[in-house]
């Protein structure tokens, strides 16, 4: 029997990836053949993401793209997954005839079967149930990133109800997944080649407070450093009043915890804070930067902010960008608030108008250009550990790679100007220039330990 061929398409964030690798890894499992040529697929899955508006819109473009692949005869399933569908399954259903079967968050590991389900039938199918699934180290896996990286999702969910998102919603309450799977997972990353694993989940800070003993996420690490071959452990999405002083002290002292921590702050501004119903005053972020700082000084610091939320008057405003300037974050991500369905800012009645969200955005993306330069150049002469990624898309006489202050995809790169090593490969490296988000250097030592 000839297997059927699958593409798998995956927007929006490394939590969604996962979502994909997982559904890949129940496919694979069940014979059939993966693929990433989509015109070679005889099934093209979309997991979509619907966090804000413009998330929505790429997920509903890449639908109608692929819908074209149809016509040619030679895809004869199209099938949308994810956050989407979950939140929007009627008008989907209505307005995306060319998609055969949709899926929630809630019933990815059914894909296998609901496929099957659907030969013999011509009807539009959808499967949107609970979103309260959560794989286990058991469930099937074909990671997608490249075989020294690896993404480990602690927890699925959110229960911190901040008065703008959907993810409780789309996605349900927090639910951690216990230490000893994390670490069994783990394990088999690494056995799998994976030397850095990135770990995510909508809050890591909050890991273990729905568990059984209450394990941290302190614990949590103390168990994957002994993991043999597992070189950096980075964090992703540690909010602020989740950081603790143990944290703190343990990020310093363990070498292969990068230096490296990704704080979604949101704004700086005490009434827009309490709208958002955001768990720290500007008082206690002010504290917690400078505390992190002053206990590892050569930390990066990653934050995301939002603009144009209801009711932010001028005056919030200038109080957000005189904070960028103060805080000189390494890296920063901008959004301009997103007006969604079913959320409480939602029906705010002071909404800010879409011309000014965009001239406050540009303004701190301006200011962020320059504050990352500096900081960047702060940089230079000094030895990083750079994780070797290939060559560079514009030449081939130049490696890429990313210092352990760089995550995957939404920070910057390393440009290797002299020094030869293999992908994978974790060396040292002096750096000789930089500009606004992306490093220079020359490998000055070996393959490290």
């Amino acid at each position: 029997m000839v297997k059927e061929k699958i593409s798998m398409v995956s927007l929006g964030c490394p939590k969604n990836l996962v979502d994909a690798e997982i559904m890949l890894g129940f496919l694979d499992r069940e014979g059939y053949e993966i693929t990433t040529d989509e015109k070679d697929a005889d099934i093209i899955i979309v997991n979509t993401c619907s966090f804000i508006k413009e998330a929505k819109q790429e997920s509903v473009d890449a639908i109608l793209d692929l819908a074209d692949r149809k016509h040619d005869g030679h895809c004869r399933l199209l099938i949308v997954t994810g956050c989407l569908p979950q939140r929007y399954q009627e008008e989907l259903c209505r307005e995306l005839p060319e998609v055969d079967i949709f899926i929630g968050t809630g019933d990815y590991p059914r894909i296998a079967e609901i496929i099957a389900e659907k030969k013999g039938t011509s009807e539009q199918l959808r499967y949107i149930g609970d979103p309260n699934f959560i794989f286990d180290e058991d469930s099937p896996r074909l990671k997608s990133t490249p075989v020294y990286s690896a993404y480990l999702k602690i927890a699925e969910g959110c229960s911190n109800c901040c008065s703008y998102c959907v993810i409780p919603s789309l996605r349900g309450s927090y639910r951690s997944r216990p230490v000893d799977a994390l670490v069994k997972e783990a394990r088999r990353l690494v056995e799998g080649g994976a030397r850095e694993l990135n770990l995510i989940a909508q809050d890591v800070t909050n890991y273990g407070a729905d568990l059984e003993g209450r394990p941290t996420l302190e614990d949590l690490i103390r168990a994957l450093v002994p993991i043999e071959g597992l070189r950096w452990i980075r964090l992703l999405y540690a909010y602020p009043n989740g950081i603790t002083d143990g944290l703190i002290q343990l990020i310093k002292e363990e070498e292969k915890v990068c230096k490296y921590l990704d704080i979604p702050l949101q704004h700086i501004s005490d009434p827009i804070l309490n709208r958002m119903n955001r768990r720290s005053t500007s008082e206690e972020i002010r504290t917690l930067l400078a505390k992190i700082r002053t206990e590892i000084p050569d930390i990066a610091l990653r934050t995301s902010l939002i603009v144009g939320f209801p009711g932010e008057t001028e005056e919030d405003f200038k109080n957000l960008l005189q904070f960028v300037e103060e805080a000189q974050f390494d890296r920063l991500g901008v959004f301009c608030y997103s007006r969604e369905e079913g959320t409480p800012a939602n029906e705010m009645t002071d909404q800010v108008s879409e011309r000014v969200k965009r001239e406050r955005y540009k303004k701190i993306m301006k200011a962020q250009s320059r504050l990352s330069f500096k900081r960047n150049r702060r940089l230079v002469g000094m030895i990083e550990e750079v994780i070797v990624e290939g060559y560079s898309e514009e030449t081939e006489l130049l490696l890429k790679g990313r210092s352990s202050r760089q995550a995957p995809d939404i920070d910057g790169l390393v440009y290797i100007t002299a020094g030869t090593a293999n992908v994978g490969d974790i060396v040292r490296l002096q750096i000789t220039d930089s500009s606004d988000y992306d490093l220079i250097g020359e490998i000055c030592g070996a393959e490290t330990e």
